[in-house]
């Protein structure tokens, strides 16, 4: 089992709002680019997504069952089929994406028992609560060429350190791919 996350990011590590739907000033800066950019499998999850479950936060699992169910081509299939845990405290009705349910306990000792990898998408306070448990395994960011100065960091100054090394890195379109693994301790 790994833990996988996976963002878009900009040059200095801003990863809120990249499509505009939380409405900041600086919203919206993947789609700059073309939504082509964004589209499709470009984390290159391939079977990960099919055997794996996505893990989801309250607020972008709500963005998500808004968006990805009304889509039909072959990588909205994939994310429509794949099981998706949602971590809320609040949200109770998860009816709206199939395959969903809300996790059942603590958000940690849920991971720590899953026998199938985990990938989490954007929801970055579940993201820093793995980070702080030390059990993200792999990042895979898709870089774009852009710098916003203000914003939510992947990697918080206040956070604990992290050595990790680059596994892959691919070009894809305007934005990069890279994929980061804990490094050898």
């Amino acid at each position: 089992m790994s833990v996988i996350v996976i963002q878009f990011v900009t040059l200095d590590g801003i990863v809120s709002d990249p499509d505009g739907s939380g409405a900041t000033p600086t919203g919206g800066w993947a789609l700059r680019h073309g939504r082509e950019e964004i589209a499709g499998d470009k984390f290159r999850l391939g079977s990960a997504l099919d055997d794996g479950v996505l893990l989801l936060g309250r607020t972008t699992w709500q963005s998500f069952s808004r968006l990805w169910p009304g889509r039909d081509d072959p990588f909205s299939a994939r994310m429509n089929a794949a099981r998706k845990l949602v971590a809320s405290r609040t949200l109770t009705d998860v009816s709206a994406w199939a395959n969903s349910g809300v996790i059942d306990g603590d958000l940690v000792d849920t991971v720590k028992h899953q026998r199938r990898d985990v990938i989490i998408s954007g929801s970055l306070s579940v993201v820093r609560a793995l980070m702080a448990e030390d059990l993200v395994d792999e990042y895979r960011l898709l870089t774009f060429p852009t710098v916003l100065g203000t914003g939510e960091r992947l990697f918080p100054a206040d956070g604990p350190p992290a050595y990790l090394e680059c596994r892959s890195a691919e070009r894809t379109g305007a934005a990069v791919l890279a994929r980061y693994g804990r490094a050898a301790r």
